[in-house]
């Protein structure tokens, strides 16, 4: 019987890149997708006769981790692997808390995502060798996951990192809406959202705890 898959990404065309691998082999059955967590919830929910999902992190309204720990807890049968850019510890280490059964990342060729969905399903964990060292390093020194977790308590948006990167270079306003072609507005709107995070009250005090936090 065919692998029968699901994939949770938000943008289209890295969904269209990951449906393109997958098209390769023709072990693997993609059953359904999904643009975010919540969507991906309501459609197993609906068909759940799913083996595998490969899981975009950074999603909107429903991430995916928060989307890989209501699988975990709805469909216990469904192995779920974190695909995505990420490579960073605290995504790596909420990823694990969450359930998820591989961490590889989205550049992955087609071969050795097929080698990480069999490896997965077999009940091993599909995991790439920088991935894998990351995750021994957490689980040798429980100091550095208690840094994590505070570190968690003030994580900001792939977005709003970028915007506090454009900040912390000096530049105003006008040019980070250039460089990340967004409106001024919506600018304003992250750095508010950003002082509201990291519970401070200036440019300076954000870079300075940003920084301090291994976020930038």
């Amino acid at each position: 019987m065919p692998v029968r898959i699901a994939i949770a990404e938000d943008k289209f065309f890295l969904a269209q890149s990951l449906k393109e691998k997958l098209s390769f082999f023709k072990d693997f059955d993609l059953r359904l997708t999904a643009e975010n967590g919540q969507v991906l919830i309501e459609k197993l929910q609906e068909q759940p006769n799913i083996d595998l999902i490969l899981m975009d992190i950074e999603m909107p309204v429903l991430n995916g981790i928060e989307a890989t720990a209501q699988v975990k807890e709805q469909f216990p049968h469904i192995k779920v692997i974190m695909l995505t850019v990420f490579d960073d510890d605290i995504h790596v280490f909420k990823a694990i808390q969450a359930g998820a059964d591989g961490y590889l990342l989205k550049e992955t060729p087609p071969e050795a995502l097929k080698s990480g969905i069999e490896e997965t399903l077999a009940g091993g964990a599909a995991m790439n060798p920088a991935i894998a060292m990351r995750t021994l390093k957490l689980l040798r020194n429980p100091d550095a996951v208690s840094h994590l977790e505070q570190q968690e308590q003030i994580a900001l948006s792939q977005r709003e990192i970028e915007v506090l990167e454009q900040l912390a270079k000096g530049l105003s306003y006008t040019k980070i809406s250039e460089n990340l072609v967004v409106s001024p507005s919506t600018v304003r709107k992250h750095i508010e959202n950003i002082y509201k995070k990291l519970q401070v009250h200036n440019k300076l005090e954000a870079v300075k705890k940003a920084r301090k936090n291994n976020l930038i």
